[in-house]
C-alpha cells in the first residue's frame, strides 16, 4: 500500500487539519493509497480546529472574509484562483506558490428566468460550474488533488472516470508536468470528455466494464505502482470542491439561499458543498444553513433507493443505466458522506426519468445557459421536489451546473432530432428544436420566419 509522505516535523505546526473516518472516527496519522481507513474501509474527511465541534477564534471569520475580498484586486495565480483565494480553508502546502492551478472556480451565478417559470418558481439561479477551465466542476478539486500530488512526489496520478474526471485530472497533471493514468469504461463515455483527457497526454484505457469495475481495477493498480489517486475518496480533492459553495456565498453577500439542488452520481459533490456550509456557519460567515437536496436519474439510483429502504444506514450498488454519463455510477464511494449532509442540511434527495432530463436541460438551453446532461437532473429535480410542496414557490434556489454542454453535444443533438433512444423524448413538442432543411431559397427562409412570428 502507498503512503502519502508524512509532513516533516519542522512544519507539523503549521499544517492545522487532521483527517477522520466518516464511518468509525478513527485519526490516522497519515491515509493509506486507497483513502480507506483499515479499520472500518469508509472514507477520510479533512477536519480543522474550526471545523463544527472545534473551538473558533472569534472574529476569524470576518477577517478570512476581508482577506479574501481584498486578494480580488492581486494578479498573484493563486489569488486569481477561486479555490486557492480561500486557501485558509484549504489544508497546507508546504510551498503554496507553488499550487498547481488554471485558474480555476470564479464561474458565475446566472438567473434562469424561463427555468422558474417552467419550475413553478418565482426566482432560478445557478451556479455553472461548466465555466471552470476542463468545462466542469472536477477542477475545484484537481488544484488541490495535483498540488499535494506533486509536493508529494509522486510522477503518475490516475483515475478512474466517466468523462469529467479524466479530463480535470489530466489538463492539471500536464500543467504539473506529471504523468496521468485513466481507466474509462469501455463505449460509457461521452466523446467530448475523451478527447480532452487524450489531448491533455493522458495514458487512457478503456476497460471492458463500467465505471465500478474501472474503480475496482484502479485500486489493484495503486497497491502495485507508485500512483497518487484522484478519485473523489480522495479528502484533500474534495476539500478543492468545497469552494464553490464558498464563492456562491460569496456572490449573494453572504445571504444563504434556501436551497443548493446538485446532481447525484459518485455523491461527492454534494458531500463537499455541504462540508463548506457547516465550516462556514461555525465560522459565523452564515447564520443558516441552506438545504441542500440531490437529484440523481432514476437508472442510477442506489442514494434514493438506499433512503427509501434502510434510511441510509446501507447502500445496496445498482447497475446504473443512464444516457447522463456523468452520473452513470451504481456504487457511489461517498454515499455516506452525502447522507450526513442531507441530514445536516434537511435536504431531499429525488429520482428523474430520463424524459425528465432531456427536457430539462433543453429548458435550460432555452434560457441561453448549456449544460451536459447530468447538471440538468438539478431543474428535473426541482420540477418533483416543487410539485410535491418540498420547494415553496418564492424560496431561492440554485442549481449546481456540473458540466458545459460541449462535454456531451452528441446527446444535444441526437435529442433536438429525435434521433436518442425511445423513453427519452419530451412530452413538450417546443422543447425539441431540430434544424431545419430547406431548399436555398430566401422564401424558404421567410416562410420559416412568418411561421415562427404567427406561433402563439
Amino acid at each position: 500500500m502507498i503512503n502519502p509522505r508524512p509532513v516533516p516535523p519542522s512544519l507539523s505546526a503549521t499544517v492545522a487539519y487532521t483527517l477522520r473516518c466518516v464511518g468509525c472516527g478513527a485519526a490516522p496519522r497519515a491515509a493509506g493509497g486507497d483513502f480507506r481507513c483499515e479499520t472500518c474501509r469508509e472514507l477520510f474527511e479533512v477536519v480543522y480546529p474550526w471545523s463544527p465541534g472545534g473551538r473558533v477564534q472569534p472574529g476569524l471569520g470576518a477577517s478570512w472574509r476581508a482577506l479574501w475580498l481584498s486578494r480580488r484586486q492581486s494578479n498573484l495565480p493563486l489569488d486569481q484562483s477561486g479555490v486557492w483565494r480561500f486557501r485558509e480553508l484549504l489544508p497546507v502546502l508546504e510551498r503554496p506558490l507553488e499550487a498547481v492551478t488554471l485558474r480555476e472556480g470564479q464561474t458565475p451565478v446566472y438567473e434562469l428566468p424561463r427555468s422558474a417559470v417552467y419550475a413553478g418558481l418565482e426566482q432560478l439561479w445557478a451556479k455553472h460550474q461548466g465555466m471552470n477551465p476542463s468545462a466542469s466542476f472536477k477542477d475545484t478539486g484537481m488544484t488541490v488533488a495535483l498540488s499535494r500530488a506533486r509536493e508529494m512526489g509522486f510522477a503518475w496520478v490516475a483515475c478512474a472516470s466517466t468523462g469529467n474526471t479524466s479530463a480535470a485530472m489530466a489538463a492539471y497533471a500536464a500543467r504539473a508536468g506529471m504523468n496521468s493514468l485513466v481507466l474509462i469504461p469501455d463505449g460509457k463515455i461521452a466523446w467530448g470528455k475523451l478527447a480532452q483527457a487524450i489531448d491533455y497526454g493522458a495514458v487512457t484505457c478503456q476497460l471492458r466494464t463500467d465505471f465500478d469495475g474501472c474503480v475496482r481495477v484502479l485500486n489493484q493498480v495503486i497497491t502495485r505502482a507508485p500512483v497518487y489517486l484522484v478519485n473523489s475518496v480522495n479528502p484533500f480533492r474534495v476539500e478543492g470542491q468545497k469552494t464553490a459553495a464558498v464563492e456562491l456565498l460569496e456572490q449573494w453577500n453572504w445571504e444563504a439561499p434556501d436551497h443548493i439542488v446538485v446532481p447525484g452520481g459518485n455523491l461527492a459533490n454534494g458531500a463537499a458543498l455541504g462540508k463548506a456550509l457547516l465550516e462556514l456557519r461555525e465560522l459565523g460567515l452564515i447564520s443558516r444553513l441552506p438545504r441542500i437536496s440531490v437529484i440523481q436519474a432514476a437508472g442510477a439510483n442506489p442514494l434514493v433507493r438506499s433512503l427509501r429502504e434502510t434510511g441510509g444506514t446501507r447502500l445496496q450498488p445498482v447497475q446504473a443505466e443512464t444516457l447522463a454519463s456523468a452520473i452513470r455510477i451504481g456504487n457511489p464511494a461517498s454515499w455516506r458522506k452525502a447522507v450526513q449532509v442531507l441530514t445536516a442540511t434537511e435536504g431531499a434527495c429525488e429520482e428523474v426519468s430520463e424524459t425528465e432530463i432531456a427536457e430539462a436541460k433543453a429548458m435550460i438551453g432555452a434560457d441561453g445557459i448549456g449544460c451536459e446532461p447530468a447538471s440538468a437532473a438539478t431543474l428535473a429535480g426541482v420540477v418533483k421536489l416543487r410539485a410535491r410542496g418540498w420547494i415553496k414557490p418564492r424560496e431561492r434556489v440554485v442549481l449546481i451546473l456540473t458540466g458545459h454542454s460541449l462535454k456531451d453535444p452528441e446527446y444535444t443533438l441526437g435529442f433536438h432530432r429525435g434521433e436518442l433512444p425511445p423513453g427519452t423524448t419530451p412530452s413538450l413538442d417546443h422543447a425539441r428544436r431540430p434544424p431545419l432543411a430547406l431548399d436555398a431559397e430566401p422564401d424558404a427562409v421567410l416562410r420559416v420566419l412568418e411561421a415562427r412570428q404567427t406561433r402563439p
